[in-house]
């Protein structure tokens, strides 16, 4: 695997090294000692899948306080634009975000440490989509920043009238507003 640190200090995108030939094809998804080697120690505790269709975004979601998570995320089928915004107050890149393409050729993860915010767009006809995350999901403590917030002038690729996103997401706080860690 090849891990590539972004403009955002300590998220990552990670390239697989896949083998193909007629019988389909294999990559290693996961290998501890080279994710800490390259990344540090992050302790997984449990792995999610979701699936949506075309034009769903989910997001920007984080947990608060001592309940925020790390993830790694990745695509299994279909394709997302997946983005990672920095909410790290003492960070330079605070306000900044990540977009990543992640899809089920490209095979790329996408590591998003503790202190983001989170969400992705779905591009194809539907998508599943799994990570990993090092903290419980803890209800109270969680939030979600509008996907669309102008401050944060994150540009998806389609218009507000072909995006499907739940309630919550839709009343999302400003990031004026939001949760910050320090």
């Amino acid at each position: 695997m090849e891990f590539k640190e972004t403009a955002i200090k300590g998220v990552y995108v990670i390239e697989p090294k896949v083998f193909n030939d007629s019988r389909g094809y294999f990559f290693e998804a996961f290998k501890r000692d080279d994710f800490e080697r390259n990344i540090g120690k992050v302790d997984f505790m449990q792995d999610n899948e979701s699936k949506s269709s075309y034009g769903v975004l989910r997001g920007l979601h984080f947990q608060k306080g001592e309940f925020s998570q790390a993830k790694l995320v990745r695509v299994i089928k279909g394709r997302v634009l997946d983005v990672a915004v920095d909410l790290r107050k003492s960070s330079p890149t605070f306000g900044q975000h990540i977009m990543v393409d992640l899809s089920e050729d490209n095979k790329r993860q996408f590591f998003i440490p503790r202190g983001m915010a989170h969400g992705f767009l779905v591009l194809s006809d539907e998508a599943i989509f799994t990570y990993k995350v090092d903290n419980v999901y803890a209800p109270h403590a969680e939030s979600s920043i509008r996907f669309d917030d102008p401050d944060l002038n994150i540009q998806w690729p389609l218009s507000l009238d072909k995006v499907h996103t739940s309630d919550k997401d839709m009343h999302g706080q400003a990031f004026k507003d939001a949760y910050t860690f320090e």
